[in-house]
């Protein structure tokens, strides 16, 4: 089974002016990397090599210089979203920039780009996720706050780890559950022409709750909720990127891990020999973060 991994990084990063008055969210740094980094890592951890980063036409130059000179033995490609209409457009946008070649996908994954995940069992989820065959699957997690959300309900019993959705709501004044759903979506191929039919709401986006919907009324829907001492986060406010920041240097400070690196997921996969993984690094040779990887290279 072959999918292919969406990291959607444009629009306007509002909640965050003035500091993305100059500079998109998703280059922003999280401790000591950009935060673009961790969800790509989400998608690499998967096992999705194939991957397209969608900006908006004024960012596009920058995350191109940011991974020109960087091999990750993945196949990154990038394209705009002129215009942020809804999180359901980039599926309109991958449709277009892959024409023909989207037959060889089974599958595809969309993850937002503030999105955070880290945790124990964290792959094991996600390569559940990526094997679901005809269902789509979504990540949510218990929230004191899910009015703030789009909120899933589901059945008690888990089938292979996950979940049977029974409802879904965006934003509701009334939530009938604390499950957010979260910015990590794997659905089957029949969303493009699900999404072609889809029509604007209120606001004139293409809504992906819209989408979750459409599988929630055919019983394909499903749902792999938050163990417990799994960690997200949706980097969209500044307390939310500080707190982020904190997470990644005390675990990476205490535990000598590296959170969010798309060099060692891929490295780990097997995607990039030593000698390849020590190329890559020789720009960050001088950081912390380039030490840890030669280091990792040096001893496994």
């Amino acid at each position: 089974m072959k999918t292919l991994g969406i990291v959607l990084a444009g629009g306007t990063s509002s909640r965050l002016f003035p500091t993305t008055l100059s500079v998109t969210k998703q280059l922003l740094p999280i401790y000591d990397k950009p935060l673009i980094y961790y969800p790509l890592s989400t998608l690499m951890l998967a096992g999705i090599k194939d991957i397209l980063i969608i900006t908006s036409n004024s960012e596009a130059d920058i995350f191109k210089r940011l991974f020109r000179d960087q091999n990750l033995g993945v196949n990154l490609e990038f394209a705009v979203q002129s215009k942020p209409a809804g999180i359901a457009q980039a599926f309109q946008i991958a449709q277009f920039h892959y024409g023909h070649k989207m037959q060889n996908y089974d599958r595809t994954c969309l993850v937002l780009g503030d999105n955070f995940f880290y945790g124990a069992g964290f792959t094991g989820m996600l390569q559940a996720a990526n094997t679901a065959s005809d269902s789509a699957v979504v990540f949510a997690v218990p929230t004191r706050e899910p009015q703030r959300f789009g909120v899933v309900e589901i059945l008690d019993q888990e089938i292979d780890g996950m979940h049977i959705a029974t409802g879904i709501e965006e934003k509701p004044k009334k939530p009938k559950s604390n499950l957010a759903v979260t910015g990590l979506y794997f659905y089957p191929n029949d969303v493009y022409k699900h999404v072609e039919n889809l029509k604007p709401s209120a606001r004139g986006e293409l809504e992906i709750t819209d989408v979750n919907r459409i599988y929630l009324n055919k019983n394909k829907l499903r749902v792999i909720v938050s163990r417990r001492g799994m960690t997200w986060f949706d980097t969209g406010t500044p307390d939310s990127l500080l707190e982020a920041a904190h997470f990644v240097q005390t675990l990476q400070k205490q535990q000598n891990v590296l959170i969010g690196s798309p060099h060692e997921v891929s490295y780990s996969n097997g995607w990039l020999n030593k000698e390849e993984l020590l190329q890559s690094i020789a720009l960050f040779e001088k950081t912390g973060y380039g030490e840890y990887l030669k280091e990792l290279a040096d001893h496994v």
